[in-house]
């Protein structure tokens, strides 16, 4: 039987996280709200994955995908937001969250994900997460997305147990809550978490820049 793990996830919305009460609760991994856009910076992201890092608690930053914009200058400002908060360690994960059009057709949205995502993975040598929820990810907006790691919203589901839409069969996150804080759970170890985060031995020093 798989170990479940336990996290959560969080953004400005919270303000000052108490990283370590949610240690001592159990949680092992936890995702901080970085950037949006090209300019948009979490005012308390620097001081979350730095809490995150100093209760030993796995490290995962997303970015807030606007479709209406460029991916890649979208994905650069993302890079930089972490390099000012200290940059990626062994392990730390990284998510584009997509739920959002900004009113463009399906295609459009999901080719600006493909384009974010394979500036990461070129980048930081790590394949970065999806997070979506399922009618969303239904009407066409995550087409040829299946090979990342999918982190799927389904508060209406049973823990473990959510919907998981095309072009994904299996998930890999499913955040099974919502209020009073975003929870989630991984089926797997820390160790198995840590796998489909940065490698940093992998990574050379052009790709952390």
């Amino acid at each position: 039987m798989k170990r479940l793990l336990h996290g959560v996830d969080v953004s400005n919305w919270q303000g000052a996280v108490d990283w370590g009460a949610h240690a001592a609760a159990g949680v092992s991994f936890a995702f901080a709200k970085a950037s949006e856009g090209t300019t948009y910076v979490d005012r308390w992201f620097g001081r979350n994955w730095r809490g995150m890092r100093a209760n030993r608690i796995l490290c995962g930053a997303y970015h807030f995908g606007r479709p209406a914009g460029d991916p890649v200058d979208q994905a650069r400002h993302f890079l930089r937001v972490l390099r000012a908060a200290g940059g990626l360690r062994r392990g730390d994960l990284v998510a584009l969250d997509l739920e959002t059009s900004d009113d463009q057709p399906p295609e459009k949205v999901s080719r600006f994900a493909l384009q974010w995502c394979a500036y990461i993975e070129r980048r930081c040598r790590m394949r970065p997460m999806i997070y979506t929820f399922h009618t969303f990810a239904r009407r066409g907006h995550c087409e040829g997305l299946g090979r990342y790691p999918l982190w799927i919203a389904g508060p209406g589901r049973p823990r473990g147990r959510p919907l998981v839409p095309g072009p994904w069969r299996d998930w890999t996150i499913h955040q099974y809550a919502q209020r009073p804080i975003d929870r989630n759970i991984f089926l797997g170890s820390r160790r198995e978490l840590m796998s489909l985060g940065f490698d940093a031995p992998r990574a050379g020093r052009r790709d952390r820049r």
